[in-house]
């Protein structure tokens, strides 16, 4: 999810101009102690209060350039990561990152219909990427951003930044494990109260509502915890059309996921009302998590054997932002694959466009393969 504040659609289209993690990619040539440099793409709320500041956590990333339409934002974060006028960019010159040796990747941090064409462009210039989600606004940019990336033999990773967060993790490992007995269902839900006046409630520069947003949390975690694709969606939409925020897009959205194995999960995804959680059922108790995946702050529990207990864990080594950008790097550095490429929001895409079907047409939908 990109959050860029109260941003509006002129301040972000103004001054625009105009995959694949391939396994088989030799590594960069080993220098003690380097670091992938990495151009932020967009200087709005979550770059700027989240994601920048996670680099002091790295061991093997570093901010080494900064795109940005506003020349305030290139001065302020300028100076504040030491990033020289040199390696500032905005919309119109991106294309000149391919002649700055110091940029291995960008992180494109852009409202959802802009993810498309700077991930080809970023590819074009010879650059790794990572990509906020939704990846993208339909299955078809998702699929031209995987083609550019395997083309120019650069990685495309997504930030899914909850599959870098410990307690996800745990519940990955206990929930695909068995540990409550196999899965039978699982209950997702996420949603906030969306202020107005956010290009998230501006379809152009959104592709939807909460579901294209927080709603993402939900669909995402029940693939990562059954480690399947669903095959079947059931979806309703509920949207007060005279509320102003939902004139283009929709509020909430109650979908069904039906899976191969037979698991179903009932998910939501709000604008007007508060929830982060999910529980994997099975056959001799659940996993709860809530929140599920906030920030910080996350909680879990598990009834087991008719016992509830919580389960708590030290501190991590590294926030869930800092092993994300980790994770690419070191990708980069070893030729290792990453493990969410481009396909995973593909992957998510797929589903979200057979949802919105399904709601719109009022029938259960195939999620195509």
């Amino acid at each position: 999810m990109t959050e860029l504040g109260a941003i509006t659609r002129r301040d972000v289209v103004g001054g625009i101009g105009m995959g694949l993690a391939a396994a088989s990619m030799p590594a960069l040539a080993a220098t003690p102690g380097r670091k992938i440099g990495y151009a932020i793409v967009g200087l709005g709320s979550y770059a700027t209060r989240q994601i920048m500041p996670n680099f002091v956590g790295c061991e093997h990333s570093r901010i080494v350039a900064l795109v940005s339409g506003t020349p305030a934002k290139l001065e302020q974060y300028g100076a504040q990561y030491g990033v020289p006028k040199t390696h500032w960019y905005n919309y119109g010159n991106f294309d000149r990152i391919r002649d700055n040796p110091d940029i291995d990747a960008v992180y494109i941090i852009l409202p959802n219909s802009m993810h498309a064409e700077y991930t080809v462009r970023a590819a074009q210039a010879g650059k790794h990427v990572m990509c906020e989600k939704p990846m993208a606004i339909s299955v078809a940019e998702c699929e031209t951003m995987i083609a550019a990336c395997r083309k120019a033999g650069k990685k495309l990773m997504i930030g899914y930044r909850s599959r870098f967060e410990q307690y996800n993790r745990l519940a990955i490992e206990l929930a695909r494990g068995g540990h409550v007995g196999p899965t039978q269902i699982i209950t997702a839900e996420h949603g906030f109260y969306a202020r107005p006046n956010q290009w998230r409630l501006d379809r152009p520069l959104s592709g939807g509502g909460s579901l294209m947003d927080i709603g993402i949390y939900s669909l995402n975690a029940t693939r990562y915890l059954t480690g399947e694709e669903p095959v079947e969606v059931v979806a309703s939409e509920s949207t007060d059309k005279s509320d102003p925020r939902f004139a283009t897009v929709e509020d909430r959205i109650n979908f069904l996921l039906r899976f191969p194995s037979g698991v179903a999960a009932t998910c939501v995804s709000s604008y007007s009302s508060a929830h982060n959680s999910y529980r994997v059922i099975g056959t001799q108790g659940y996993i709860d998590m809530e929140p599920a995946t906030p920030y910080e702050g996350h909680s879990m529990r598990i009834r087991k054997d008719g016992q509830v207990t919580q389960r708590t864990l030290p501190p991590a080594a590294k926030t869930q932002w800092a092993g994300q950008l980790d994770h690419l790097s070191e990708a980069i550095l070893n030729g290792t694959d990453v493990i969410v490429p481009g396909e995973e929001g593909l992957a998510d895409m797929r589903v979200i466009e057979a949802i919105y079907r399904s709601a719109r047409e009022g029938r259960a939908v195939k999620v195509q393969a």
